[in-house]
């Protein structure tokens, strides 16, 4: 359950990284090798060659039996595969066109051209895409629908498209230009924000002022309070999940991805 208290612990850690931040001792390395073998006989003798011999031959006995039974245990496993128990999977999410916006959206590259990766995630990939009537620079996430798995999935992209139209307008949330569906996937084009994200930020800049650590902080809060006057839960804070406009010192901030994002009414309890 997201609390007051949850959330002011989250903006302390993000205002003390500004602040404080400071490099880290690497860890201690860690042994890639197995110890050595060291075989220690009664009356502190010394063991023969021969017990030497025999155990080496034990040994590769015993590994070579292991390995006729992963063996079996595999080809068993081959004829029996099992589905996943309680997984409703979604049949016609690859398959049918329009199946996810459920409306005719006609297909990306009618409008635009798809430029260099920018980055991805566990769902999406985003590119840069450039409108072909205006030459206008936007960020296109591309979500792959043979990773809708289950209804859940397809549900998650429908929200994230209606809460970002919902929250149209706030200048510290990306804002969406359309969206678009084909066989292959769901295309979200939205505002392009050049400047970065905010973890990369401050690894770059090491530590802020407290002056400037309160602004940013001052804009994530006020991002958080417009999501919650609008009934807008994002679920998924993080500096990776703030980023700037363009280079400039002074650039404006925006929160992307509502991917995990729902609708609440006040009173209501989520987990």
């Amino acid at each position: 359950m997201c609390t007051i208290m949850q959330l002011e612990r989250w903006i302390l850690s993000i205002y003390v990284i500004l602040v404080f931040n400071k490099d880290h001792k690497s860890p201690t390395p860690v042994q890639n090798t197995p110890p050595r073998l060291v075989i220690i006989a009664k009356n502190d003798t010394k063991p023969s060659s021969q017990t030497v011999v025999d155990f080496q031959e034990a040994y590769q006995d015993v590994k070579q039996s292991e390995n006729i039974v992963v063996v079996k245990q595999e080809s068993k496993l081959s004829q029996h595969v099992k589905k996943p128990y309680n997984v409703k999977r979604m049949l016609s999410a690859g398959l049918q066109a329009d199946s996810v916006l459920k409306t005719k959206t006609g297909h990306l590259k009618e409008y635009y051209n798809l430029g260099p990766k920018l980055g991805h995630g566990q769902f999406g990939t985003t590119f840069l895409c450039i409108e072909k009537t205006t030459g206008k620079r936007f960020a296109c996430k591309s979500i792959a629908r043979r990773k809708l798995l289950i209804e859940e999935d397809v549900e998650d992209v429908r929200w994230e498209i209606e809460i970002m139209h919902h929250l149209s307008g706030h200048p510290n949330v990306v804002s969406i230009q359309g969206a678009y569906e084909d066989s292959v996937a769901v295309h979200l084009v939205m505002e392009l924000c050049g400047g970065g994200e905010l973890f990369d930020r401050i690894a770059q800049k090491g530590h802020y002022s407290e002056r400037k650590a309160a602004d940013l902080i001052r804009k994530i809060v006020g991002v958080i309070e417009a999501c919650h006057s609008l009934g807008v839960m994002h679920r998924d804070l993080k500096p990776e999940n703030f980023f700037f406009v363009d280079e400039d010192e002074d650039s404006p901030l925006k929160t992307i991805d509502f991917g995990l994002s729902v609708f609440f009414k006040p009173g209501s309890r989520r987990h």
